[in-house]
Formats: structure tokens, C-alpha cells, sequence
């Protein structure tokens, strides 16, 4: 199906069928069961959009989900304007995390990406490299120091990513944020899922047993990086880690609040550790069933860097490192879906949106369309060269979202990831467990009960 912008004179616009659910709370269940496994079969059953409705009844809750490339664009570049971050899972979010760059609308998003763009160009963020390999050495010095065998790719790669943000946002204070953010990341993401999938929701300050496990992480979080702003203003210590830059960056001219300096970092470790870990546990997985793939990103390495230290500098020439990663955040986007709520009436390919719906688009189904992807399901990094990525429509592939909200992290993301799949494919040897792993979303991908593979140093 080809998706239009406008619908022709005289043409009678359709509505995307409903899956059905149950009358008690239509498809809740079954999306808070296994989303990933409803939309696969729902897009097999009815095609590329499709209407899902959940909650009790009077206070039903319906969200519109796209998977066709031309509805991603419509959405996210042609007319961004209309789709705004104002859904149930943002406005969830947005109350767990605060109001950073994510979450923020209009005035107040441009405002903050003014200040916040700076940050993130390619040559400051070539800086943090140096910050990454550390953390990439200690994971393997103490997977030296252990005897071979079966680890969890995805308790280390989490461990790994989460140590990287933490280290380039809080520099020396590494030591006091760090167990914090592995105790309360957790449960704050299993909340957000739950109360936004509960369609008439409860409100926020009622003790349920959710809300309660919500409040008390976002309590302990919110606690240590109050505690880390307020030193470093009283300390004058300006660190050259993201904190220090924060804390320097004027907008027109004032500083920023502190309350708006935690929320800014809230929203970095939340896009900053998880997806990258996601990325990182699955393309290892991956690797560890295919040994040629495997070998041949090792002999990319070899040749590149041999034994010394990966740089920033190395990163555009591992050209099939970054095919392979690539090709295993297709199958596995960090970012499964991507939800905006519509401000007037559209319609995407023949079928009406209505003002005010909730749009839900599925990097996870996409990224698995058969007239953009031949063998969809296969492995094959070689989907990934110049000529390939030119030739495909560019919204088969989005991981990192795209239009003027784009993640802002892209490139220190990419740049994290290759060095430390690189670093760890050089030094050891992976090889998968039988099985494909489980796997949930939270507010990204996860697995439901680890990623084992054999580690074994080279």
C-alpha cells in the first residue's frame, strides 16, 4: 500500500480496523502481555494501520498504529506539527522523568534545543570517547579476571552503558549516582508501561502499589542528582563532564535552574544508557550465531586499531562494524514504537486520524516490512552498504526517530557503540545460547529474562 498525504476530491476515507479484545478492558492485557507478538499479528491480519482500544468501558482508551515507512514520515517529518509528544506514554513519562528535551512542546523544546545543541555536536561529543573506553576496559578486565564461561549480555551491556552515561554526565560524582540509577531505572520504566497501558488511569497520587514504587524511585533519584547540582554550585567546581556544561550554558543570558538541570539529566540517562544497551546486548547476541560476522568484524579491528585503544578518529573506518550494528537495530530497535497524539484531522494511506487520536508508529514492525526488506526476519549486515542505504526509503529504518525531533543523541550513541562492540569483539569470543531470548517493552526493548552467551577471551 502506497500512504498519501491528501486524499483525492470525492474520495471516501476509511478508519484502520480494530483488533478485537475483551469487553472488560479490550486489548490491555494483551498489549501489557506481549505488544511486540499483538502488532506482529495484527499487521500479518490486517495490514499496514490498525486501531487498538483498552481500558473499562466509559473510560475506553484507543490508539492508532502505523506501520508503513510513508505513515513514519507523514508523522515525524511531513507534518510534524501535527503530531505532538502529548500521548498517554509521553505524559507518562513527562511525570516520571520531568520536562527535558524528550518531552518538552513547542516555545519551550525549541528553547531547550537552543541551549542543549551545542552539547551535542560531533566534535564535543568526540571528546567522551576517551570516558568510553574506560568503562569498555573495565568490563574487560573483570571478564578477564573471571574463568570462562556463560554471562548475561544484557545485565552487562546495561551495566556498561549505564557507568558510560553516568560517568560522562557526572564525572567524579560517578561513585554517588551510579547505584542510585541501577536501583530506581527499573521500576520507574515497569510503572510508566503500566499506568499507560491501564487506559482510565488511576490518578498519580492514589497508594497504589504501582504509584508507590513509582514515588519512591523518582524520590531517591530526583534526591541524588538534587544533591550533585546543589555541590557543584556551591563548590564552583566546573568539571568537564555534561553536568559542568549544564550548569555553564546560558540561555539568553541566565543560567539554567537547577530543577531544570536534573530534569535535563534525568532525560539523558533515561535515552542514554537503555537504548544504547539494548543495541549493544542484541548486535553480541546476534554475532554469537553468526561466527563468520563475527570473525570478519574482528579482522575490521585487527587491521584498523590492532591492540591499541580505540579513538574516536577509528569509528568512520569500521565501516562493517557499523553495517553489522546497524542491521541488529532493525531487528531489534531499542525503540519499538514511537507514540504522538494528532492536533487536527489527516489521513494516512486512505484512512481518517482523527483529531485528538493517539498515533502510535512500530519501528518494530517497519523494520520488518516485506516490501522494504527482503527475508525480513534474516540477518544480513550487507542490507547496510552506502549503495543499499541510499537505494531504501528513508524512513525503513528509523531507530533514532527522524524529522526536526530526531534524537539529538544520535551520534554519541552510534560513536559508544562502535567503539564498544569493536573493543569487546576484538578481545573475546562470543558464542550465543540456544534459544531466541524473550523480550518485553518497557519504555524500550527489553529482555524478559536475560541474554546468556559464552564469553571467552581471546
Amino acid at each position: 500500500m502506497s500512504l498519501q498525504t491528501a486524499a483525492p476530491a470525492g474520495t471516501t476515507l476509511g478508519v484502520a480496523p480494530v483488533v478485537p479484545g475483551s469487553f472488560l478492558l479490550g486489548s490491555a492485557l494483551d498489549l501489557r502481555r506481549d505488544m511486540l507478538g499483538l502488532c506482529e499479528e495484527a499487521f500479518q491480519l490486517y495490514g499496514d494501520a490498525v486501531r487498538f482500544r483498552f481500558g473499562p468501558p466509559g473510560a475506553r482508551m484507543e490508539m492508532h498504529m502505523l506501520f508503513h515507512p510513508d505513515a513514519a514520515h507523514r508523522v515525524l517529518a511531513g507534518w510534524p506539527a501535527n503530531y505532538r509528544k502529548e500521548n498517554v506514554f509521553y505524559s507518562e513519562i513527562r511525570s516520571a522523568f520531568g520536562d527535558g528535551l524528550l518531552t518538552t512542546q513547542d516555545a519551550e523544546w525549541q528553547r531547550q534545543k537552543r541551549y542543549l545543541q551545542p552539547l551535542f555536536v560531533a566534535r564535543r561529543v568526540n571528546g567522551y570517547a576517551e570516558a568510553i573506553t574506560e568503562q569498555v576496559q573495565q568490563v574487560a578486565q573483570r571478564w578477564r579476571a573471571r574463568s570462562p564461561g556463560t554471562v548475561d549480555l544484557h545485565e552487562e551491556m546495561s551495566r556498561l552503558t549505564l557507568a558510560t552515561v553516568c560517568r560522562i554526565l557526572f564525572g567524579e560524582d560517578l561513585g554517588q549516582a551510579l547505584p542510585v540509577v541501577q536501583r530506581t531505572f527499573g521500576p520507574m520504566g515497569d510503572a510508566v508501561q503500566r499506568r499507560a497501558l491501564a487506559g482510565g488511569r488511576v490518578p498519580r497520587g492514589w497508594p497504589t502499589p504501582v504509584n508507590q514504587r513509582l514515588r519512591r524511585a523518582q524520590r531517591e533519584l530526583r534526591r541524588v542528582c538534587d544533591q550533585i547540582v546543589a555541590h557543584r554550585r556551591a563548590s564552583g567546581d566546573r568539571q568537564e563532564d555534561l553536568l559542568g556544561l549544564l550548569l555553564d550554558t546560558q540561555d539568553q543570558g541566565n543560567s539554567l535552574a537547577d530543577g531544570e538541570v536534573r530534569d535535563q539529566v534525568l532525560v539523558f540517562l533515561l535515552a542514554g544508557h537503555e537504548t544504547t544497551s539494548t543495541a549493544l546486548t542484541y548486535t553480541l547476541h546476534l554475532l554469537g550465531r553468526h561466527p563468520d560476522v563475527q570473525r570478519r568484524v574482528r579482522a575490521e579491528v585487527d587491521t584498523i586499531a590492532g591492540d591499541r585503544v580505540l579513538t574516536a578518529q577509528d569509528v568512520s573506518a569500521l565501516g562493517y562494524t557499523t553495517m553489522v550494528l546497524k542491521e541488529a537495530m532493525r531487528l531489534y530497535p531499542s525503540a519499538p514504537f514511537l507514540g504522538r497524539q494528532a492536533v487536527q484531522d489527516d489521513q494516512i494511506g486512505g484512512y481518517h486520524i482523527p483529531a485528538g487520536a493517539d498515533v502510535v508508529l512500530a519501528p518494530w514492525i517497519t523494520h520488518r516490512h516485506p516490501a522494504f526488506w527482503e527475508q525480513p526476519e534474516r540477518f544480513d549486515p550487507q542490507r547496510f552498504t552506502p549503495e543499499q542505504e541510499k537505494a531504501r526509503h528513508r524512513y525503513a529504518w528509523f531507530p533514532f526517530g527522524g524529522g526536526p525531533r530526531a534524537c539529538i543523541g544520535q551520534h554519541f550513541s552510534m560513536l559508544e557503540s562502535v567503539i564498544a562492540l569493536a573493543a569487546l569483539v576484538r578481545d573475546f569470543q562470543f558464542a550465543a545460547s540456544p534459544g531466541e531470548p524473550p523480550r518485553t517493552n518497557h519504555i524500550t526493548l527489553r529482555p524478559t529474562h536475560g541474554v546468556p552467551s559464552r564469553v571467552t577471551a581471546r
